[in-house]
């Protein structure tokens, strides 16, 4: 028997319909099966399809499931932050004024509201310190330049297994054309930094192939993670901004900051389907 669900697709990181980051969003999915919700993701062809259902923890204020046309994933940036705007649109009321809390697989996510603009807390990471020499090589490889083109990289892991490269200029980020075979063993995040005068301060890239994404248009958990290297590494002050997307014709805007010891990743989202769904 069919039933149908309340549905939205935003784009997140922008205030422009279609230069974004795509999300479904699908509310009210307590009775989907895993099945269902693996075979819709992989329908939609998005990054990202995430589902809201009721929570199980009693602090959060609703729960998410983040699937990519492949796998799901325990937590993710872009599908956090579309999937709180989805939520508030459609009549979510949080239980703090301060703070919006979701639930994903990684645990209890804070979203602060700011304006038009909302920003997820960066979780912890699962795994950092520097690349291994043989794991460098191929990930050199994989992006077609040489080793001696990074000048440092750091596993980011914060979930969806990112580890990130920093070039030495976000021209040569955007120059980059990586093959498509080698990028199969590994998330990928590429930064470079613009001079003074830019619109943003860094350009980021996010190759993963792994999850059937050959590029990501905006992503917001690899962003995270590459802000918890930077800061850690005292490599920016409280706050940045990045650029993502260009090589792609989007043009997503990130907005770190770090406040009281706390670093926030944010955007801007818009809606741009609202509808219903049956499955």
């Amino acid at each position: 028997m069919t039933k149908k669900y309340s549905f939205q697709q935003v784009d997140v990181f922008t205030n422009r319909p279609l230069l974004g980051n795509a999300l479904a969003v699908v509310h009210g999915a307590d009775n989907l099966s895993d099945k269902q919700m693996t075979k819709f993701a992989n329908w939609t062809n998005l990054s990202e399809t995430t589902f809201l259902l009721n929570p199980i923890n009693d602090s959060a204020d609703y729960k998410v499931r983040i699937f990519t046309p492949n796998n799901e994933l325990p937590f993710a940036g872009h599908p956090t932050l579309g999937s709180c705007f989805a939520w508030l649109s459609n009549g979510g009321i949080a239980k703090s004024k301060d703070v919006i809390i979701q639930e994903c697989a990684i645990g209890l996510i804070k979203i602060r509201k700011d304006g038009s603009r909302l920003s997820f807390e960066a979780p912890e990471l699962i795994k950092s310190g520097s690349l291994d020499d043989l794991t460098l090589k191929k990930v050199a490889m994989s992006l077609r330049i040489g080793v001696s083109d990074i000048i440092n990289h750091q596993w980011v892991d914060n979930g969806p297994g990112w580890c990130a490269v920093m070039l030495k200029n976000a021209q040569q980020v955007l120059a980059l054309d990586p093959d498509p075979q080698l990028l199969k063993d590994f998330k990928i995040g590429v930064i470079g930094s613009y001079r003074d005068g830019s619109e943003t301060d860094f350009e980021v890239r996010a190759f993963a192939m792994p999850y059937g994404i050959y590029e990501d248009p905006v992503t917001g958990s690899l962003n995270a993670g590459i802000a918890k290297w930077l800061f850690n590494t005292n490599s920016v002050k409280d706050e940045y901004t990045v650029s993502q997307g260009k090589a792609l014709g989007r043009d997503g805007k990130i907005f770190i900051q770090k406040i009281d010891n706390t670093i926030w990743v944010g955007g801007e989202i818009i809606s741009c389907i609202n509808g219903e769904l049956t499955l």
